[in-house]
C-alpha cells in the first residue's frame, strides 16, 4: 500500500473511532438515564429545609416564644474520606472516640443518607466551624431554628422541644430521626400547628464539598411552610409578677377572665428558666432539674391534687339552696362538738356562714343534703342522695378533667355511692361516715385549675366557658370556636347573689377571713381555705374575683405548707389582681413582704402536731 492509500486508511480509522466515541457520548448523556442519575448522585445533595416553628405571643402581642437560628452538622458516610480525626474533633467540640462512634452509627443507619452528626450548634459557634468544614469531605452544615424565650417565664405553660424517639418515628411518618417535637405545654398540644411543613432542596457540590448552586435551577425543590403563630390569652406582665411573688414558695396561681374563660396567667412554683432546656445543654440540664428535690418540672397548677378545704363550702351552700334543704336565713350554732372550728359569732344566714367559714354550719348543711327525709334508712338515704349530690358537683366541672388546651391535666375526684361501697361495703356507710366531705376534706380532690374555674362560676353567677390559653391560631382574628360553648351549673342564677355577698364579707367585713385581700377602691369577693396536708403544714388556698360589680378576673392561689389561706394566698392574689386591674401597686409594704418571704426555707422548722384519728359517727 502506497502512502496515498495509507492516508485514507488512517483518516477512516480516525473517523470511525471518533464516531464511536461520539455515539457513546450521545448514549450516555441523552439516551441512558442510568448514567444521568449516577452523575446526579455524585454531584447533588439533598438538603432538608426545616420550617420556622410558629411563634407564641401573649394577649398584648408580646413574644413569649421566638426562634433563633442554629446549625446541625450532617454526615454522609459513603462520602467520608480519611481525615485528621483529632483536628476535626477539636473543631466541632466532640471527643475523638465520640467522633468515631457517631460516624459508625451513621453508617449503620445508611451509608447514602445524611445523618445528624452534631446538632443545635449556635450561630456564633458555627461561624467558627464553617470556614474549615470543607476540608472534611462528607460533612456539611444544615440550618434550622431553636426556641428562645425573651421573657424567660411560663416554662410549664409553654413546654419545650425534644428530639423524637424511635417509637414516634415509627408511628408518625412525618418525623425522621433527629427531628424535634413539642413536649408538654402549648408546644405539645399545638404541635401540628406550630411545626409547619418541611421542604427539600437539591444543591450541587464540587469535589471539595463546597456548594456550587441549586441543582437544575431548583426544579425539584419543595418549599418549607412555617408553622402557625399562637395568639394566647396570657398577660406576660402578670405572669412574670406572679412568678416573682411565688419565688421561695411551693404552689400555683391560675387566673381566668370569667366572661371568656381565657387564662390570664398560669404560675407553678418552683419553676425553671425555659432557656435551660434549649440546645446542646438540654439533656444535662434536664437531668439536673429531674433530680432537684423541689421538683421544678412538676406542674402544680395542672397536676397537683388537693382537698378543696373551705372553698368547698360555697358549692355545698349552692346545692343545698337549690334542693331547698336550707333557706337564705337558715342558721346553725357553731357547735364544736360536731367538728372543730375557730372562734366567731353564730352564723344566722348563709352569707354569714360563708363570711365566718363556720365548720359546724356546713356539717349540718351536708347532713341535710344526705338525709333529706325521703328514706327512713339513713344508709339508703346517704347512698341515693350522694349520687344526686355528685351530679350537682360535676355540673361545676369537678370530678372530671377540664377541657383545657394543655396536656397532662388531672381531673380530681368527687366520690359517689359506688366509691364508698368499694371502701366500706354496700349499705355500711352513711352521712356519719363521710361527714368530713362537708368541709372539703376527706375523699374530695381538686386541681388548682378547677378551683380557678369555680371562682369564674361564682363571678358569672352559674356558668362558665372552658378555660383555655390560645385565643387564635395563625391570625389574631381567627378566634377558636370551640371555646365559645357555655356551660351552666345545676343551680339557679339568683342563689349566686347570696354567695357573692358572703364572699364580699369574707374580704371586706369584720370577722371575714381574708382581710388582707382588700384592694383600695375595688370590691373583692373571696374565700379562704385550708387543705389538709398529712406530710407537713396545711396548704393555704384562696379563690376570688373582682370587681364584684363587673368581674374581670377570677383566681385561685395555692401556697403549700403555709397554713391558713388568709396569711399568704389571699395577699398574693390581691397584689396580682391590683396589678392587672389598675396597672399599679398601692401597698408596697405588703408587696415587699410577699416578695421576700421564703417559705420553702422555713419548712424544715415546722413540727406537725398529731391529729386524732377520724371517727365514724
Amino acid at each position: 500500500m502506497n502512502f496515498e492509500e495509507r492516508k485514507y486508511v488512517l483518516i477512516a480509522a480516525v473517523v470511525l473511532i471518533s464516531s464511536v466515541f461520539l455515539l457513546r457520548l450521545f448514549w450516555v448523556q441523552v439516551v441512558d438515564d442510568q448514567w444521568k442519575a449516577e452523575a446526579a448522585n455524585i454531584s447533588e445533595r439533598k438538603v432538608t429545609v426545616y420550617p420556622a416553628r410558629g411563634l407564641i405571643l401573649d394577649r398584648n402581642g408580646e413574644l413569649l416564644v421566638a426562634n433563633t437560628p442554629v446549625y446541625d452538622i450532617m454526615v454522609v458516610p459513603r462520602e467520608v474520606v480519611a481525615f485528621d480525626t483529632n483536628a476535626f474533633a477539636a473543631l466541632v467540640g466532640v471527643p475523638v472516640d465520640e467522633v468515631k462512634r457517631r460516624i459508625a452509627e451513621a453508617g449503620g443507619y445508611s451509608s447514602y443518607k445524611p445523618s445528624v452528626f452534631e446538632k443545635q450548634i449556635t450561630a456564633d459557634q458555627y461561624a467558627a466551624i464553617a470556614p474549615h468544614l470543607s476540608k472534611y469531605q462528607g460533612f456539611y452544615g444544615q440550618s434550622r431554628t431553636l426556641r428562645t424565650y425573651p421573657r424567660r417565664i411560663a416554662a410549664h405553660l409553654l413546654g419545650y422541644l425534644s428530639e423524637v424517639d424511635a417509637r414516634k418515628v415509627e408511628q408518625d411518618p412525618y418525623y425522621k430521626p433527629g427531628d424535634v417535637i413539642g413536649v408538654g405545654g402549648l408546644e405539645q398540644y399545638y404541635e401540628k400547628e406550630l411545626r409547619g411543613r418541611r421542604g427539600v432542596k437539591y444543591v450541587v457540590v464540587d469535589v471539595h464539598n463546597k456548594v456550587q448552586g441549586p441543582f437544575r435551577e431548583g426544579l425539584y425543590d419543595t418549599l418549607a411552610h412555617e408553622g402557625k403563630h399562637l395568639y394566647t390569652s396570657i398577660d406576660a406582665r402578670m405572669q412574670a409578677y406572679g412568678e416573682r411573688l411565688m419565688k421561695g414558695k411551693k404552689g400555683s396561681i391560675v387566673a381566668i377572665e370569667p366572661a371568656t374563660g381565657e387564662i390570664l396567667c398560669l404560675v407553678t412554683s418552683p419553676t425553671y428558666d425555659p432557656e435551660l432546656l434549649v440546645g446542646r445543654v438540654r439533656n444535662t440540664n434536664y437531668g439536673v432539674l429531674q433530680r432537684d428535690s423541689l421538683k421544678p418540672l412538676f406542674d402544680r397548677a395542672l397536676q397537683a391534687q388537693y382537698p378543696p378545704g373551705s372553698i368547698y363550702k360555697i358549692v355545698q351552700s349552692l346545692l343545698a339552696l337549690q334542693d331547698s334543704v336550707i333557706t337564705p336565713n337558715t342558721g346553725f350554732p357553731c357547735n364544736k362538738a360536731l367538728v372543730g372550728c375557730h372562734a366567731h359569732p353564730n352564723a344566722g344566714t348563709i352569707q354569714s356562714a360563708i363570711q365566718y367559714s363556720c365548720n359546724p354550719y356546713f356539717y349540718m348543711v351536708f347532713k341535710r343534703l344526705m338525709e333529706q327525709g325521703d328514706h327512713k334508712d339513713r344508709f339508703t338515704a346517704a347512698s341515693i342522695n350522694l349520687d344526686h349530690w355528685n351530679t350537682g358537683m360535676r355540673s361545676f366541672g369537678l370530678g372530671q378533667r377540664p377541657r383545657v388546651d394543655l396536656p397532662a391535666l388531672k381531673g380530681g375526684s368527687i366520690p359517689d355511692a359506688k366509691f364508698y361501697d368499694r371502701i366500706y361495703g354496700k349499705g355500711r356507710w352513711a352521712f356519719s361516715t363521710i361527714y368530713s366531705v362537708s368541709i372539703g376534706q376527706g375523699e374530695v380532690l381538686v386541681v388548682p385549675m378547677q378551683m380557678a374555674n369555680l371562682a369564674a362560676i361564682f363571678a358569672n353567677k352559674g356558668w362558665y366557658r372552658d378555660p383555655h390559653v390560645v385565643r387564635a391560631v395563625g391570625r389574631p382574628d381567627s378566634l377558636l370556636p370551640q371555646w365559645q360553648e357555655k356551660h351552666v351549673t345545676d343551680v339557679d342564677a339568683h342563689w349566686y347573689d347570696l354567695i357573692q355577698e358572703g364572699m364580699r364579707r369574707v374580704v371586706n367585713e369584720p370577722g371575714g377571713t381574708a382581710r388582707q385581700a382588700r384592694i383600695p377602691g375595688i370590691t373583692v369577693c373571696g374565700k379562704t381555705g385550708t387543705a389538709e396536708n398529712p406530710h407537713g403544714q396545711d396548704h393555704a388556698v384562696f379563690v376570688c374575683f373582682a370587681p364584684m360589680e363587673e368581674p374581670r378576673i377570677a383566681m385561685a392561689v395555692y401556697v403549700e405548707n403555709s397554713g391558713f389561706g388568709g396569711t399568704w394566698a389571699a395577699p398574693i392574689a390581691s397584689l396580682l389582681m391590683e396589678q392587672y386591674l389598675t396597672d399599679s401597686i398601692s401597698r408596697p409594704d405588703l408587696e415587699q413582704r410577699m416578695l421576700e418571704a421564703d417559705l420553702i426555707a422555713q419548712e424544715k422548722f415546722f413540727r406537725k402536731k398529731p391529729k386524732p384519728p377520724r371517727s365514724r359517727r
